[in-house]
């Protein structure tokens, strides 16, 4: 079961506390990255520094567990030029590197970006190109359960799948010689500004957070506070649903990819129904989407896993309507073949 999450009252403390200082969200988050294997020991670490609450609260957790652990660290800050006081965010972060002796790497926006999700790929990317050009093999942010929490109604309001509502994990790849890892997903932001203002840590204010035309500003401003009168405990409820959910993907892909495996055929963009049709309407949906995904020019949505997913029990010569890039699916017998067809084959 995942572990209870962090909350203020936890996150309270003596500064009298045994093992050289060391405080219960110390001891939390150094069994949690044992248990999750989320870092090693002397591994290069580059701690994504935002200036907020949750990255000081992540940066500072992890320089007090260093001499245990044996870490490189470094902090990383990505100005997004966004606000009037990107620059002097930046300079506060870099101030902050200088005073903790540590390494510090910026990454500055050529140009103001235009969306969450753009500014959200940039920033991975620019974290990326600093892990790579200074050998650090592992990315941390400070994300947390109530991120997790924020996410999962985000993603379910837009009619996400499971994948969507667990999409915020412990750990992934972005490449093949660099992890990202969210080491204080079972902390809550609560617990995370209790402790940088019991440790007396400046919190950079930004202003972004209180902009309201941000789908999830509004969300932590306005859906969670009113969910509070259901559960006060919801920001953990959620973050918990997600845990299970990630289990439960995690799972379920495997499958579906041991079934792919099986049914594709080996040289030509084809699927096998006589070894799909009996499976369970959730792996064939999981299959049809991995397929896809590598055949497409674009990542399927659920009408095109569906239409494709129909074909598994239609008669003979049934097809679909276009998808993405022009190809059609059609059913030869026991096979659906996804083939192009150009405009004389009309």
């Amino acid at each position: 079961m995942p572990e209870a999450a962090f909350d203020r009252s936890n996150a309270r403390h003596s500064q009298g506390s045994s093992n050289q200082g060391w405080i219960p969200l110390h001891a939390h988050l150094h069994r949690t990255l044992k248990e999750r294997q989320l870092l090693v020991q002397k591994q290069r670490v580059l701690v994504a520094v935002s200036g907020g609450q949750d990255s000081l609260c992540l940066v500072k957790l992890l320089l007090d567990l260093q001499p245990k652990w044996g870490w490189h660290l470094a902090i990383a800050h990505c100005n997004h030029r966004w606000r009037l006081d990107s620059d002097a965010n930046a300079v506060y972060v870099s101030q902050l590197a200088c005073n903790w002796q540590i390494p510090y790497y910026q990454q500055t926006a050529e140009s103001s970006t235009i969306s969450e999700a753009t500014a959200r790929q940039w920033r991975y990317e620019a974290l990326t190109t600093i892990a790579q050009q200074h050998d650090y093999s592992c990315i941390a942010t400070g994300h947390t359960a109530s991120d997790r929490a924020e996410t999962l109604l985000y993603n379910l309001m837009r009619g996400s799948g499971a994948d969507g509502l667990q999409a915020l994990v412990w750990k992934r790849l972005l490449t093949p010689a660099i992890q990202l890892v969210r080491p204080l997903l079972s902390m809550t932001r609560a617990a995370t500004g209790q402790f940088c203002h019991d440790a007396q840590l400046q919190v950079w204010d930004d202003t972004t957070n209180d902009d309201l035309t941000y789908a999830r500003n509004r969300i932590r401003q306005e859906l969670l506070p009113s969910l509070h009168h259901f559960n006060p405990q919801v920001e953990y409820a959620l973050s918990q649903t997600a845990e299970l959910l990630q289990a439960d993907v995690e799972y379920l892909e495997a499958q579906a990819a041991a079934l792919l495996q099986q049914a594709q055929h080996p040289a030509r963009p084809g699927l096998d129904r006589s070894l799909l049709k009996h499976a369970p309407l959730a792996l064939q949906r999981r299959t049809a989407r991995q397929f896809l995904q590598q055949a497409l020019p674009s990542a399927p949505n659920f009408d095109h896993i569906e239409k494709l997913v129909s074909l598994i029990t239609a008669p003979n010569r049934s097809q679909t309507d276009p998808f993405p890039g022009g190809a059609i699916a059609h059913v030869e017998a026991n096979w659906i073949w996804l083939k192009h067809y150009n405009d004389s084959c009309g």
